[in-house]
């Protein structure tokens, strides 16, 4: 029998000024994305600042809520979402994810990548990810396609607008019951 299980997508926004530039431009509420497999977002995995005083530094982290860069930011909102896969699935997405960790400092932001977002044109390289490019990617490589489009195009909007994806929070990030403060 197949079990179903869950990996948590959280859209996220800082209100910091990359990201205020950003939303300026898409119009969207959230412009970051990260994928858990713990609905206390305690596997919180993304691309995005390696360091939270550096927001030019970015590639592959594991995103700690407590201590990492949303804890400079204690106004950021959020909405998180359920996506139900079946223990298979979750597997495999672990075997992908276990190739980022392995080889995290090989990894870096696609700054170029989001550009080519907004022109509608896949910009990618190898070992270069943006945010959403990112758990799209995870997702895709294990078989779940939400999407008729590549990861280089998957934009934080799109998991929002998504049916397979069931809403389970929005408001403040620090509010979020589960989350051990």
């Amino acid at each position: 029998m197949v079990q179903n299980k869950s990996v948590y997508i959280m859209l996220t926004d800082t209100g910091t000024l990359f990201t205020k530039s950003i939303k300026k431009y898409t119009k969207a509420p959230y412009n970051h994305a990260s994928i858990s497999f713990d609905p206390e977002l305690n596997e919180l995995y993304s691309f995005g600042r390696k360091n939270p005083s550096n927001p030019i530094n970015g590639g592959f982290v594991k995103e700690d809520i407590t201590k990492g860069t949303y804890s400079k930011y204690p106004e950021t909102t959020c909405v998180i979402y359920r996506l139900e896969v079946t223990d298979r699935d979750i597997i495999k997405m672990k075997r992908v994810l276990n190739v980022f960790q392995r080889s995290q400092q090989k990894f870096l932001y696609n700054l170029l990548g989001v550009i080519g977002v907004s022109l509608n044109e896949p910009i990618e390289f190898s070992n270069s990810y943006f945010c959403s490019q990112f758990v799209a990617e995870i997702l895709n490589r294990s078989g779940i396609r939400l999407w008729d489009k590549p990861p280089a195009l998957v934009t934080p909007d799109d998991f929002r607008n998504n049916e397979r994806l069931h809403r389970e929070y929005e408001g403040k990030l620090f509010e979020y019951g589960p989350i051990k403060k």
